[in-house]
C-alpha cells in the first residue's frame, strides 16, 4: 500500500471566546479566527487518512514545508512502514531543527498514516497501539489569555457551567490567577500554561506565591523552554481549547460533554472531517 498523494489543506474558522483576548503565542490581541492545517494522505488502494498540524501563525510555513519538501519525499513510499518513514524524514531534515514547521508537518502526516493503518485493519488506532477499554477521557477547558479580572471570572464560570471540572489558564498575572481560583472554588483543578515568560529564579518565586492556590501543574514556566532540568512531569489529560468555533471540523464527535471526551471507536482515528466545513473555510 503506497502513498499516492498528500494534500495540505489550510483552514480558517471564526470563533468567539467570551470576551477580548490578550496577545499571546497564538496570535495578536482580540483574535477572532483559528487557523489550522489538515493533511489528507491517499494510498494507491484508495484508503484515505487524515491528520492535523499544530502551528498557530506558522501554518503557512508548515504548508510550504509539506507541499515542497515532505510530500515529494513520501509519495511512493510504503504507507504501512510508519516508524521507518518518520525516522528517515527526521534524520534527513534534522539540520532544520527538532521543532517548528518540519516537525509540525511530519506530525500531521504521522497521524494520517496511523489513520490509514487503522482503517486498513478495521480497528481504532488506540487498539493498534495496545488497546484500552476506556470509552471517554477527562478533558480540561483550556481558556485563552484575557489579562482582565472580570473576563477571567466570567469565562471560568462559563466553563464550569459547561460541565468542566478541570481548567487551564494562560494568565501570567497573579491577580487574574487568584480571580480564577476564587470563581472556581476549592474543588476544581486549575492548571497554568504561561508560555515561558520567566527565568528559573522568577519561576521559583512565582511558584511560591501560587502554592496556596494549588495549581495541578505549571506548564512552560521558564525560558528557555529546553531547560528540562528545571521542569517536572504531570499526569496528562486531554486539552480542549475553550472557545466557540463557528464550525466544527469533526462535528460534535470530539466535543467534550460534562468535561469528558469520547474515545472514537470506529476504524482509524474514528473521525471523518466534514467536507462542507473544509470547502467553506479553506484558505485560498
Amino acid at each position: 500500500m503506497k502513498i499516492a498523494s498528500l494534500e495540505a489543506i489550510p483552514l480558517r474558522i471564526p470563533f468567539t471566546a467570551g470576551g477580548r483576548s490578550d496577545a499571546a503565542v497564538w496570535g495578536k490581541a482580540d483574535l477572532q479566527t483559528a487557523d489550522s492545517l489538515i493533511v489528507k494522505v491517499t494510498t494507491d488502494t484508495g484508503v484515505v487518512g487524515w491528520g492535523e498540524s499544530f502551528g498557530f501563525t506558522a501554518i503557512p510555513a508548515v504548508k510550504v514545508v509539506i507541499d515542497s519538501i515532505l510530500a515529494p519525499e513520501m509519495i511512493g513510499r510504503d504507507a504501512a512502514l510508519i516508524e521507518k518513514l518518520m525516522l528517515d524524514q527526521q534524520k534527513k531534515f534534522h539540520v532544520f531543527g527538532r521543532s517548528g514547521a518540519f516537525l509540525f508537518g511530519l506530525s500531521a502526516i504521522d497521524i494520517a498514516l496511523w489513520d490509514i493503518a487503522g482503517r486498513a485493519a478495521g480497528q481504532p488506532v488506540h487498539q493498534l497501539l495496545g488497546g484500552s477499554d476506556a470509552v471517554s477521557l477527562a478533558a480540561y477547558a483550556s481558556l485563552i489569555r484575557y489579562s482582565d479580572l472580570e473576563l477571567v471570572r466570567k469565562n471560568v464560570r462559563r466553563a464550569l457551567d459547561s460541565g468542566f471540572q478541570h481548567l487551564k489558564l494562560h494568565e501570567i498575572d497573579f491577580d487574574c490567577i487568584c480571580a480564577a481560583r476564587e470563581e472556581a472554588g476549592d474543588d476544581v483543578e486549575i492548571m497554568l500554561d504561561v508560555n515561558c515568560p520567566w527565568s528559573v529564579r522568577e519561576a521559583l518565586d512565582m511558584t511560591a506565591r501560587l502554592r496556596p492556590l494549588r495549581p495541578r501543574w505549571i506548564e512552560e514556566p521558564v525560558w528557555p523552554p529546553e531547560n528540562y532540568a528545571a521542569l517536572g512531569g504531570p499526569a496528562a489529560m486531554v486539552e480542549w481549547r475553550y472557545f466557540d468555533l463557528e464550525a466544527q471540523l469533526y462535528g460534535d464527535a470530539i466535543i467534550p460533554k460534562n468535561g469528558t471526551m469520547a474515545v472514537p471507536q470506529a476504524p482509524g482515528l474514528g473521525l471523518e472531517p466534514n467536507a462542507d466545513v473544509i470547502r467553506e473555510y479553506r484558505l485560498r
